[in-house]
């Protein structure tokens, strides 16, 4: 699994295919289910490692002689909760840890494409394992799984604040009024199911594409020691770039999800 097109190696088209799939089992007659390994493997190391920091940080708050950690988990709490303020209508106690979580968590399972694209798929070949996907947001899994538990939310308090009467007239009257009842319901239906939907594919398919550029910086070096110059250039800068775009992406998705579940909590008068 060598980053070079030689005879002697995989050609381009199979070193992308190969660390673009996933490291999968079966499940049930015919394979009916089929869990991704690597995705769940990688997406619960970084919720380790975030559920590690916020713990260790947790336990050593002090007021008066804040340490680094302390003061970047502040700044990163005070950033999210400026977003609710400015965002979401009265108070929620779910709504600022969830924010945060996502944001984090997100965050972390992007940070997994500047693990240099070769490093853990060869060790992984050393014990044997022949695919490894190091990208937990690089699998539509994740990202639908996380998209659809918002999803999720958005109906409980849709039905919550507005009750079940009065969540089922959002698709009868909204947004043309009682005398386009068949087009309100075409309408909301899709309004509703375009959220989970855009949100899923939005962090896919910016983090397969970033995965993807990596890749074929990796086919850069060839086989020769001369041609690791332009790899380690070009891999470097889209390295230093990326990590912009695995933050917005995080952000994006927090900030997304915050304004479906304000939207959630509006009235019926508000929201109509």
């Amino acid at each position: 699994m060598l980053s070079n097109s030689g005879s002697e190696g995989p050609s381009a088209v199979e070193y992308i295919q190969h660390h673009l799939k996933n490291n999968d089992v079966a499940i049930g007659d015919g394979g009916f289910w089929v869990i991704n390994i690597d995705t769940m493997l990688f997406s619960w190391f970084t919720a380790g490692i975030l559920m590690y920091f916020a713990y260790t940080i947790g336990k050593s708050l002090n007021a008066e002689k804040p340490g680094t950690g302390q003061n970047v988990l502040e700044a990163i709490v005070e950033f999210v909760q400026q977003q609710i303020r400015d965002i979401f209508p009265g108070t929620n106690p779910v709504v600022g840890p969830l924010a945060l979580t996502i944001f984090m968590w997100v965050f972390l399972m992007n940070a997994m494409d500047l693990v240099p694209v070769d490093l853990l798929p060869e060790i992984g070949q050393l014990v044997g394992i022949h695919y490894m996907k190091v990208v937990p947001t690089t699998d539509l899994s994740t990202t639908f799984a996380l998209a659809l538990s918002v999803f999720a939310l958005i109906i409980y308090y849709n039905i919550k604040v507005k009750g079940f009467v009065g969540y089922i007239k959002m698709f009868l009257f909204h947004p043309f009024g009682k005398f386009l009842i068949p087009v309100n319901i075409v309408m909301t239906t899709i309004e509703e199911i375009a959220k989970p939907i855009s949100l899923g594919l939005r962090l896919f398919g910016n983090m397969f594409a970033g995965e993807l550029i990596f890749l074929l910086i990796a086919l850069l070096g060839g086989a020769s020691m001369l041609g690791l110059l332009p790899q380690i250039v070009l891999g470097s800068a889209w390295a230093i770039f990326h990590i912009l775009v695995i933050t917005l992406q995080a952000f994006i998705f927090m900030l997304l999800t915050i304004v479906y579940l304000a939207m959630a909590h509006q009235d019926d008068s508000e929201a109509h």
